[in-house]
């Protein structure tokens, strides 16, 4: 009996989020890629300037938005900006924890994450590590068809779209992402891996609704 090919499947929608982090403006962008198609669901930011000072208000105000937003759209993955490391070592620990917060609330819903150092996400959309703000959120409007009439208040709501896309662009390959991954930690140090690593389950059994 001659034997026939099996047929294509369809490419399945896959939901990225990327997150922008920031302790006065953290910006966040959704994305749908089926393929080579991308669909900016939204991007916007988390606006905590008017909370004041308290930094645990803001940290519980991120956790609650992220949630609301995972729950929103469902997202398979997580990308998020590795903190840059300036001469303020106050304001980078009120990064990091607001970076740390906003990964709590994907990994509390069992969505993995990977960081990517910010030359790394300049780079992947534009060609160069080193373009402003500006240059990235033009770039991704010519890249995406976006309308710049549309465009949030905020340039933190394009790095973080910038963030998603990047991780797009690396098709899942967590090796090659900037700053520090699971995937790039197992890389270097295969003798860390005691056992191994099961499988995301599928999305559509993920997605699907509690009877």
């Amino acid at each position: 009996m001659p034997a026939f090919p099996a047929p294509a499947l369809p490419d399945l929608p896959k939901i990225i989020m990327g997150v922008d982090p920031g302790t006065q403006i953290m910006g966040y962008a959704v994305i749908e890629v089926t393929g080579q198609r991308v669909e900016v669901l939204r991007y916007d930011v988390i606006n905590m300037k008017a909370l004041g000072s308290n930094h645990a208000v803001k940290l519980k105000k991120i956790f609650d938005r992220m949630i609301e937003l995972i729950e929103e759209f469902l997202p398979d993955e997580l990308a998020i900006e590795a903190p840059f490391y300036g001469a303020n070592v106050q304001s980078m620990l009120k990064l990091g924890r607001a970076q740390g917060v906003a990964i709590a609330a994907c990994l509390s819903r069992q969505i993995p994450y990977v960081e990517y150092a910010p030359t790394k996400v300049k780079q992947s959309v534009t060609g160069s590590g080193a373009a402003s703000k500006e240059q990235v959120a033009s770039m991704l409007r010519q890249t995406l068809k976006l309308s710049a009439d549309d465009a949030p208040k905020f340039l933190d709501a394009t790095d973080a779209l910038a963030v998603a896309m990047c991780h797009h662009y690396q098709k899942g390959n967590n090796v090659k992402a900037g700053g520090k991954s699971w995937g790039k930690f197992l890389a270097d140090n295969p003798d860390k891996l005691a056992a191994p690593v099961a499988g995301k389950k599928a999305t559509a059994a993920r997605k699907k609704p509690a009877a």
